[in-house]
C-alpha cells in the first residue's frame, strides 16, 4: 500500500510538473532574428565593410540580450556564415509560429553622404527610393538554385510583380508599423541616430512570414563614418541594445509583461560577442511543415460588450486588419461574436469585446487567439479615442 501511494504521489507531481511547464512554455513571446545575406552573398561591401558580417554580429548580440528573459524564445535564421534563401527564412519563422520577425541589414547608396536608419514593413509601395531598396535586398534570390521555378516568375528587378495575398499581409500592418516605430524611437531616443521613418516596401523576405515582422536597415555601410561605427564592436552593442528593448517594449505593451522583461540603459554595457574569422558553416536544418487543421469554429450567442462612462478608459482585441469590409457575424470571425469595426481611410480593423478589465481583456486576448488569432493584441480607448495601454492602465 505504502508503495502504491508512493507512485500516486510520485505521478501527481509529475502531472503538475507537465502542466506547469506547458503553461510555462505556452506563455512564450517567440522572436526569430534574420541575418541578412551569408555565405556567398555578402551584401553590400564599401571602404572594406561586409554586410553580412555586421548583420551576423548584431543578431548575436541582440539574441543574447533576449533570451536573457525567461519569457522569450530566440529562433535565429541563420548563426553562422551560412546562405539561407529568402523563403526559408520566412518558413524558420512559420513553422515556429513566431510572433514577430525581424530582418537585419545594412543600407547602402552610391551618395557616401547617405546616413541614418530605416525600418521597413511589407507593402507595395510606389515610392521610388522605397523600391530601390526592395529591389537590391531582393536580388538575392538570383543567387538560389532554381529560383525561377521557387518564386514563380517573380522578377526581381520589379518588385511591383510581388502581388498577392494581400489580406494576410495587411492583418499584420498594424502590429509591424507599432514594431517599427518603436525600433525608430529607440534609435533616436538611445543612440541619437538620424531616423529616415518606418517605410513600406514589397521585400520578398517579410512577404512570405505570416506574422508581424519588420526589416531594419540599421545605417548606410556606404558612408565612412557611420560604416566604421556599425562595424565596430561598441556601436553593433549599442544598435543590439536599441533593437532588443524595442522588442521587449513591444512584447510588454501587446503581449503582457514578465518579471524578466528588463531594458538595457543606454549606459548599461553587455559583454561583448566575438565573431571568429573562421567560422564553421553548417547545413541549415529544415523541420517538416506540419500543417494546421482548423476545428469547425463553434457558433456562440452574441454576447454584449460593457456599457463604458464617459472617461472611463477601456480595452478591446483587435483581431486583424483588412482592405475587405466583412459582415460583423460570429462565422466571418472564428465563431467569435462582440466584434466592432473602425475604418482608416481604405483599412478596416476588427476588434473583439470591450472591458474596462485588463484582467478581462487578457481573458479576451486568449480566446481570440484560441480561436485562432495568434497576431491578435489588446488595445485601449477613452472617450471614443485610441490611448495607449500603458496609459489607460494609469488610470
Amino acid at each position: 500500500m505504502k508503495v502504491l501511494k508512493s507512485i500516486r504521489v510520485i505521478n501527481i507531481a509529475i502531472a503538475i510538473l507537465l502542466f506547469i511547464s506547458t503553461k510555462v512554455h505556452s506563455q512564450e513571446f517567440k522572436v526569430t532574428l534574420d541575418a541578412g545575406h551569408g555565405d556567398h552573398d555578402y551584401g553590400a561591401v564599401y571602404h572594406g565593410h561586409i554586410e553580412k558580417n555586421i548583420t551576423l554580429a548584431v543578431v548575436l548580440k541582440v539574441g543574447k540580450i533576449l533570451e536573457k528573459n525567461s519569457s522569450i524564445k530566440v529562433i535565429y535564421t541563420r548563426k553562422t556564415d551560412q546562405f539561407i534563401d529568402l523563403v526559408e527564412r520566412a518558413n524558420i519563422a512559420n513553422r515556429a509560429d513566431a510572433n514577430i520577425f525581424v530582418s537585419i541589414h545594412c543600407n547602402a547608396n552610391p551618395n557616401n553622404a547617405a546616413d541614418g536608419s530605416e525600418t521597413y514593413v511589407m507593402g507595395m509601395s510606389k515610392n521610388a527610393s522605397n523600391l530601390e531598396a526592395a529591389k537590391r535586398e531582393n536580388s538575392v534570390i538570383t543567387l538560389e538554385k532554381d529560383y525561377k521555378l521557387k518564386y514563380e516568375g517573380y522578377d526581381p528587378k520589379s518588385p511591383e510583380s510581388l502581388i498577392g495575398l494581400t489580406i494576410t499581409q495587411e492583418e499584420f500592418l498594424d502590429n509591424s508599423i507599432a514594431l517599427a516605430g518603436k525600433i525608430q524611437n529607440f534609435f533616436i531616443d538611445d543612440l541619437g541616430k538620424k531616423s529616415r521613418g518606418v517605410k513600406q516596401a514589397p521585400y520578398m523576405v517579410l512577404h512570405k512570414a505570416y506574422m508581424p515582422r519588420v526589416l531594419i536597415e540599421m545605417g548606410f555601410i556606404s558612408n565612412p563614418v557611420e560604416g566604421a561605427k556599425l562595424d565596430s564592436e561598441e556601436g553593433q552593442q549599442e544598435i543590439a541594445q536599441a533593437i532588443a528593448n524595442a522588442i521587449i517594449s513591444y512584447k510588454k505593451e501587446y503581449f503582457g509583461a514578465s518579471d524578466s522583461d528588463t531594458m538595457i540603459k543606454p549606459s548599461q554595457k553587455m559583454e561583448p560577442i566575438k565573431i571568429p574569422d573562421s567560422i564553421e558553416k553548417k547545413t541549415a536544418i529544415k523541420t517538416p511543415e506540419v500543417k494546421k487543421t482548423q476545428a469547425k469554429p463553434e457558433i456562440k450567442p452574441e454576447t454584449k460588450p460593457e456599457v463604458v462612462a464617459s472617461g472611463i478608459a477601456s480595452f478591446k482585441v483587435q483581431l486583424s486588419a483588412s482592405g475587405k469590409k466583412l459582415e460583423l457575424v460570429p462565422s466571418n470571425f472564428n465563431g467569435l461574436s462582440a466584434i466592432s469595426i473602425t475604418s482608416e481611410g481604405t483599412l478596416y480593423k476588427y476588434m473583439y469585446g470591450e472591458t474596462t478589465n485588463y484582467d478581462e481583456a487578457k481573458r479576451l486576448l486568449s480566446e481570440a487567439k484560441a480561436k485562432g488569432y495568434s497576431s491578435a493584441f489588446i488595445i485601449a480607448f477613452k472617450n471614443g479615442k485610441k490611448v495607449s495601454v500603458k496609459d489607460a492602465l494609469k488610470q
